[in-house]
């Protein structure tokens, strides 16, 4: 069974022969991927009013422990969200009474985001859809395939500088 990369393989090898475009079959299938991946977390996230970047500033905000608060620098940091974004989803998430800016005690001009307890009671009940949603995509490959595939992905993300340190 050929997926579509495969065929945008077999396409290019017939054109092209003289390129070696072996690098498309894992790109062009981590870019399917991403899509796939994506579309079936945004209708996760849509079932508890959220889209995946609020997603990500909640769940960033929730797994920072108590107070569950973070400065936006720190928070633009651990979530999966540009600097462009966060005041826009910050504004947002205080809209709907999910996030709170209070003053940094310490810094005059600092700010804290906190999450509130309907911004706490929401990222709690979506986590475990999103979590099943995940269990869901993954179904398709064995435990062990799964940890191996993780540490190959590590390993690419770091070779390409994606590091925490």
């Amino acid at each position: 069974m050929a997926d579509h990369v495969e065929r945008v393989l077999e396409q290019w090898g017939a054109e092209r022969p003289d390129l070696d475009v072996s690098p498309m079959a894992v790109i062009g299938r981590m870019k399917r991927l991403h899509q796939l991946v994506e579309a079936e977390l945004r209708r996760t996230f849509a079932t508890h009013g959220l889209d995946t970047p609020s997603f990500d500033v909640l769940a960033t905000l929730r797994r920072s422990g108590p107070p569950y608060s973070l400065t936006p620098a720190a928070l633009m940091r651990s979530a999966m969200v540009t600097s462009g974004a966060i005041t826009q989803r910050l504004d947002r998430l205080e809209g709907r009474g999910l996030v709170a800016r209070t003053p940094s005690t310490t810094d005059g001009r600092g700010v804290h985001v906190t999450l509130t307890e309907d911004g706490r009671a929401l990222i709690d009940r979506a986590l475990p859809d999103h979590v099943a949603t995940e269990h869901r995509l993954l179904a398709g490959i064995d435990a062990d395939r799964r940890d191996a595939l993780a540490r190959t992905l590590r390993e690419l993300l770091e070779s390409l500088g994606d590091r925490t340190d």
